[in-house]
């Protein structure tokens, strides 16, 4: 079940105290179950996989082929549809559904999100170029780029050139995200520090893909009370 991930809405963000007297700001998600649609076999398709729906949508905001799809697999129709590979597809059945129960040992999670869209913006505040100088004859051009492209050659703007564009509004991965608590009546889950996305935005989020051997807050408190405890060595 690792394998798979959950999608979440980001609510806002909070803060959590520790009887130690430390304040960690946390991000909440609330979260939605997964709702397996279709076991993928490797004789069909040549890998294994399987394909989870989330969240609700209105029947009318459907098209006629997908209203066919989901009518066939006797499930209610599902705003988002992902495939992920699984080595073992036995343990899914079509109609089963996933929630937070499968983060209940995991300490650190994964999250891909899209960043806030900035609009249009220029160099220096999207690629943190420094400018040119304030005075001593630069005119007009203070927070200009500086030079762009070359002359007769090659003649043109190389691609990935930093320019003013676009800023924001990109899908970006954040990893060893710490699991601070979870609440599974109310489906909400609290991850420590900030995750991209404005309020309401979807968060996708699965068990860290990286062996994650760093300590959690709780585990930290615990150590350090341990610490206490134990008797000083008396020095030779």
């Amino acid at each position: 079940m690792s394998e798979i991930a959950l999608i979440g809405k980001k609510i806002g963000m909070t803060r959590e105290f520790y009887k130690t007297g430390q304040v960690v700001p946390v991000t909440v998600l609330k979260m939605e179950k997964a709702r397996v649609i279709q076991v993928i076999d490797q004789e069909k398709r040549g890998y294994k996989a399987v394909q989870l729906g989330y969240g609700k949508i209105k029947s009318s905001k459907i098209k006629k082929s997908m209203k066919g799809y989901f009518a066939k697999k006797n499930t209610e129709a599902k705003k988002i549809l992902k495939e992920f590979k699984v080595e073992n597809t036995e343990t899914y059945k079509e109609g089963n559904e996933f929630g937070l129960e499968i983060f209940k040992d995991t300490k650190f999670v994964d999250t891909k999100s899209k960043t806030i869209g900035k609009g249009f913006a220029g160099a220096m505040k999207r690629h943190n170029f420094g400018g040119l100088r304030a005075t001593h004859g630069v005119s007009v051009s203070h927070r200009s780029h500086g030079s762009t492209g070359q002359r007769q050659d090659p003649g043109k703007v190389f691609k990935g050139k930093k320019m003013a564009g676009h800023m924001g509004d990109k899908l970006r991965t954040m990893q060893n995200i710490e699991i601070i608590k979870t609440d599974i009546e109310n489906e909400l889950l609290y991850l420590k520090g900030s995750i991209p996305g404005a309020k309401n935005s979807e968060i996708l989020v699965k068990k860290s893909v990286k062996n994650v051997n760093k300590l959690t807050i709780e585990e930290k408190i615990k150590a350090a009370e341990e610490a206490k405890k134990t008797p000083d060595k008396k020095k030779k």
